[in-house]
């Protein structure tokens, strides 16, 4: 594991965005960067950590283990669903089928968890027992695994705007995506889901929830942006889990749900002028996505050399020249 001091120093050079010229315009998500060139998608993804929807700051090698990470898993679950890699000229970046994104983020969830304004625990307390067009029992806790995983769907939301929950039935009705391609993307991810948490609980983790993203490529569903990271999923350690439910103690996690708890217990859910993040908050950060890398893949994590954009550059132009 890095050091502090080490993570201390790259948090002053993170990669908050990148420039390349030559690759076309560019398009810039929460996380990723994208250009689009000859048909093909150049994804970076970069330092930048994202929560209830809005960009908080920078994470150092966050966007490397992002990346990395989501080719392991993109290789172990290409038998389920084909994706949408072509090739990884960089730890940070990918050469992607230009894919057409559907507007719908398939969530699935094992557990009755989370506290953002869309996380079926934070819904449940607040009283609601017909969520997501599913009914839930009284008398649940929080933490609770649920009898089997279900589908929590929303809307895709532009940069700035927040996720929308929806239903199976509002889907449809609104005519987002259908019913076919629906039911492939709710078959895709539940299998995904299952794949995702047969390996984790190997590593000694649960797969608590996690969301996907689909897109058509020549006339077919692929899976495209990342899978299974610690952005876009959440883990718990699998050993005292059941001891600490028991115990009403929140499970021990290796996401980023902690860093939106600092934010949370701040008062700050994504509306208004969010708390400013101190260098402890992003090395923090940073070990927790490196941790859970390494539990994942069974590799230590080889940190690429910082400042990244130039390497960036030049690897991403030397694959599209060859």
């Amino acid at each position: 594991m890095l050091s502090e001091k080490t993570l201390q120093k790259i948090a002053k050079k993170v990669l908050k965005s990148t420039d390349i010229s030559g690759l076309g315009t560019k398009f810039q998500g929460k996380v990723r960067d994208c250009y689009n060139y000859s048909k093909q998608r150049i994804l970076i993804t970069t330092d930048r950590i994202s929560a209830f929807d809005r960009v908080l700051g920078y994470i150092p090698y966050k966007g490397q283990v992002l990346n990395q990470l989501s080719t392991f898993w993109f290789d172990k679950t290409k038998d389920i669903i084909p994706n949408h890699i072509i090739a990884i000229p960089h730890p940070n970046a990918v050469i992607a089928k230009e894919a057409k994104p559907y507007t719908v983020e398939m969530v699935v969830r094992g557990y009755i968890s989370g506290v953002t304004k869309t996380a079926l625990w934070h819904l449940y307390e607040t009283g609601e027992r017909l969520i997501y067009g599913l009914k839930f029992p009284e008398g649940l806790k929080k933490n609770q695994k649920l009898p089997t995983p279900v589908l929590t769907p929303t809307t895709k939301a532009e940069h700035g705007a927040h996720d929308e929950r929806l239903s199976h039935e509002e889907i449809l009705s609104k005519k987002l995506v259908q019913p076919k391609i629906l039911r492939q993307m709710e078959k895709a991810a539940l299998s995904l889901y299952k794949r995702g948490n047969e390996i984790c609980q190997k590593r000694g983790l649960i797969l608590v929830d996690t969301k996907y993203e689909f897109g058509e490529y020549q006339g077919k569903i692929i899976l495209i942006d990342e899978i299974h990271t610690p952005d876009s999923s959440r883990f718990w350690r699998k050993d005292n889990y059941e001891e600490r439910f028991q115990k009403g103690q929140e499970p021990e996690n290796f996401d980023k749900e902690f860093f939106r708890l600092w934010y949370v217990k701040k008062g700050y859910r994504g509306d208004g002028k969010p708390p400013e993040m101190p260098v402890e908050l992003q090395v923090k950060t940073a070990k927790r996505y490196i941790k859970i890398y390494e539990m994942i893949t069974g590799k230590k994590f080889q940190p690429t050399s910082y400042p990244l954009e130039v390497g960036i550059r030049d690897a991403v132009l030397k694959y599209l020249k060859n």
